[in-house]
């Protein structure tokens, strides 16, 4: 038995989860869903964003499946609550870019690995009406468990890679496996200095891996001139939030854009995009962010077989065109892209 946290959260959370589910139900595993509440209609409910009973049911969990949430102002934020609380300190964003979409890159296969539980997203915060100070907390801990977790990434990434990506991936003639260390050690010269230092640090332990390093400024330049020259980037939270948002919309938005939270002992998995509660309730939210991150929970729960079978028959499905939700120019709705999915994993067995 595999128990799954599950938290759907607020507006569209709910029906990319209630499709997630859906699909997972639909294979030969053996899954028990636990709910739990987090977000704007949690607190609406029960006077806070996420109780301590949904903290408790994460921990207990295989992994957690996390929906969106509506924010609360004033109140802390329940996904970086939950990252911090199972700490699960390894963003993955996978950036691809899939036939039949409309991309600004057809050819783009990379990774953004971004440190999860310190950086500006520390929480420690002060100040009057007249000055506010935010403290940026960077250790060499932190540093040293997201660079392993990069290097690891790369290693993972280069065993299954197709000969065509590794064509179209390169860095002054290097082919891949790559891993660039993303950082502003110019300005921030303690801080990023030792994140900078903590990762060539840990790359002598892989020879066996290119290096290099940007400043995240001329990164974010480099990910629209030439975003075919990466293949694995880490660099710290508030950095990795940004990059990795910019680099959803080179290949079609955030409808599209999976990610898993990762750490020794636990996994978070979720869409990255928001609560939409513009179109909440009409059932027209595109489910394949929440497949893709349900493929990426299946990976860490070593079920290789159907997080492969979800990927392919989701590629597939894109691929074709005829069946997409309207943010892709389609006017199918969320269920009738799930049901699709499943139909395509059947037709794979």
């Amino acid at each position: 038995m595999i128990t799954i946290a599950r938290i759907d959260g607020d507006g569209i959370g709910k029906e990319v989860t209630e499709a997630g589910v859906k699909i997972l139900n639909s294979l030969d595993l053996n899954i028990d869903f636990v709910e739990a509440e987090a977000g704007r209609a949690c607190f609406d409910k029960n006077g806070t964003t996420i109780p301590e009973e949904t903290i408790k049911i994460a921990k207990k969990s295989k992994a957690t499946l996390f929906g969106a949430i509506t924010s609360t102002p004033g109140e802390k934020s329940p996904i970086i609550t939950l990252r911090q609380e199972l700490d699960v300190y390894g963003n993955l964003r996978p950036v691809k870019s899939f036939k039949g979409v409309n991309c600004l890159f057809d050819d783009l296969d990379f990774l953004i690995v971004r440190e999860n539980t310190e950086g500006l997203y520390s929480k420690e915060e002060s100040g009057n009406d007249e000055e506010t100070v935010a403290k940026r907390i960077i250790t060499k801990k932190a540093s040293e468990r997201i660079c392993e977790l990069a290097f690891k990434q790369a290693i993972k990434r280069n065993e299954s890679i197709t000969e065509e990506i590794k064509d179209n991936i390169k860095k002054d003639n290097l082919e891949k496996p790559l891993v660039t260390c993303v950082h502003k050690a110019n300005v921030l010269k303690t801080t990023d200095g030792l994140f900078k230092k903590t990762f060539y640090d840990v790359a002598t332990n892989y020879p066996q891996i290119n290096t290099n390093d940007y400043f995240v400024d001329a990164t974010a330049m480099y990910l629209l001139t030439k975003p075919q020259e990466f293949d694995v980037i880490v660099t710290t939270n508030l950095f990795g939030d940004i990059l990795s948002d910019e680099s959803a919309g080179l290949v079609g938005g955030l409808g599209l854009a999976p990610s898993g939270n990762i750490g020794d002992k636990h996994g978070l998995f979720e869409p990255v995009h928001g609560s939409a509660p513009d179109i909440a309730g009409q059932n027209i939210s595109n489910p394949i962010a929440m497949t893709l991150s349900i493929a990426m929970m299946l990976d860490y729960l070593n079920e290789d077989y159907w997080a492969n079978k979800i990927r392919i028959a989701t590629e597939n499905i894109l691929k074709e065109g005829k069946i997409r939700t309207p943010d892709l120019g389609g006017t199918n709705t969320t269920t009738e892209v799930a049901d699709a999915i499943i139909k395509e994993i059947e037709r794979l067995n």
